[in-house]
């Protein structure tokens, strides 16, 4: 798996970003936000039960990201006809604010090393990537653990302040002069 201080590997993938099936696919690549910090998680398959949680969380705290010049975007093995249904029959799914990527066959999934073994699927795996490509940040947990956005957005912050901080550290508090 790749880890924090490697470059994020190059993509071109389909995204689903929008309900209305005529602008509802977009191809978005390693540079389609160039100068920007990036948040990419990972899910193993549409139509299960963690995964919506996560990915409505992501997307309810969206804004935040984006305050923070980020941009999110959410990657599993589906094509993208999948997530278009997904999102079309998903109530908390239906407004996402951020890209789904399709990685059906698993180029990028397989370039971060992050294909679960027994499952064949995508880890729950999570990137955060600075504006030059550096990964900054990985968080990986079990297939069936969700992961928590709001740690992410502090982990975001944290990397944001260019300072050392301690454990559960936020904006304002103070940071570890060394």
């Amino acid at each position: 798996m790749i880890s924090v201080g490697d470059h994020f590997p190059s993509f071109n993938l389909t995204a689903v970003v929008d309900l209305d099936p005529r602008k509802a696919f977009k191809p978005i690549t390693d540079k389609s936000y160039e100068g920007k910090w990036k948040v990419y998680f990972f899910w193993p398959k549409d139509f299960t039960f963690v995964c919506p949680t996560e990915i409505a969380a992501f997307g309810k705290l969206n804004s935040e990201f984006k305050e923070r010049g980020t941009q999110v975007l959410g990657a599993s093995i589906d094509s993208e006809f999948v997530h278009l249904a997904w999102r079309e029959n998903h109530p908390d799914l239906k407004h996402l604010p951020f890209p789904m990527l399709s990685d059906i066959k698993r180029e990028l999934s397989g370039a971060l090393g992050i294909i679960d073994k027994n499952a064949g699927v995508s880890q729950r795996a999570t990137f955060i990537v600075n504006p030059e490509g550096i990964v900054r940040f990985v968080y990986v947990t079990d297939l069936a653990i969700g992961r928590d956005p709001k740690e992410v957005l502090r982990v975001l912050d944290a990397l944001q302040s260019g300072e050392m901080t301690p454990c559960g550290w936020h904006p304002g508090e103070e940071t570890i002069a060394a």
